[in-house]
């Protein structure tokens, strides 16, 4: 494999479909936020991409097979006549370098064109260096159109001059020389460690925007999981703070004898 390839299951064909990208990236909430979405839609695997610019090791699994670094795109036709049809990407990593970034983003809106799709959305996190409120989702989008369509939704408008970084970003940048229409949806964290309550977040504004709804139980399981481990995480750090300043104020009034 000298280039970027993607590997298509023939027979699929949607109507109108927007594409959804979540690929992992600060806090894993875009890959969060998607894998969550294909599971609650039982959407169907029908193209794998495979690229060289993607980091050079195996996947292996629990019977010790291996397989190269992906991502999946999955599909899911809309059981009613208000739902549209949906093409869900996501995968195991990101492109590792610049050319790589740009030709992947490339050959997903080749795909996307080929399949009819006049709107891309993606997903990921948003950097917040304290988390003391509930996670926000701040949006971008190429139109005026959709970017009051972000702001009903209660998404909060990004400031002039943040960078969105890697697949997420590009992908909304390069669209329009495609002339597809895109927005992007970062959820607040601060990217310790997988967010799925950024997750959430950017999962009921893109629903919102779609009008769809899903079952978020099974996602509720994981942030309070994730809540539990953060406040033990927490104690650990304010008892280790303890022992540092007790240690300080040892050290401080011990009397030194020269002789």
């Amino acid at each position: 494999m000298t280039r970027t390839t993607i590997h298509k299951k023939p027979g699929v064909k949607l109507k109108n479909p927007v594409l959804i990208e979540g690929l992992p990236g600060l806090g894993s909430v875009g890959k969060i936020a998607v894998g969550y979405l294909t599971k609650q839609l039982k959407a169907n695997v029908f193209a794998r991409m495979y690229s060289q610019h993607f980091p050079y090791h195996v996947i292996v699994d629990r019977r010790g097979s291996v397989r190269m670094l992906r991502c999946n795109f999955y599909y899911w036709k809309g059981s009613d006549e208000k739902y549209i049809d949906l093409i869900l990407l996501t995968g195991d990593s990101q492109a590792q370098t610049i050319e790589g970034q740009y030709e992947v983003a490339n050959e997903i809106l080749k795909f996307a064109a080929e399949h009819g799709v006049k709107l891309i959305i993606t997903l990921g996190g948003y950097g917040a260096p304290i988390m003391e409120t509930e996670p926000q989702v701040i949006g971008v989008a190429t139109s005026t159109e959709l970017l009051k369509k972000l702001k009903d939704s209660g998404v909060k408008l990004s400031p002039d001059g943040v960078p969105i970084v890697g697949t997420a970003g590009l992908l909304v940048g390069l669209s329009k020389f495609r002339h597809i229409e895109a927005a992007c949806l970062l959820g607040e964290t601060t990217g310790y460690m997988p967010d799925p309550k950024a997750a959430k977040g950017v999962l009921k504004a893109l629903l919102s925007i779609l009008d769809l709804e899903i079952d978020f139980s099974d996602l509720d399981k994981e942030i309070e999981k994730t809540s539990e481990l953060l406040n033990k995480m927490k104690e650990v750090e304010e008892k280790m703070e303890i022992y540092e300043k007790t240690l300080r104020k040892v050290e401080k009034e011990k009397t030194t004898y020269i002789s």
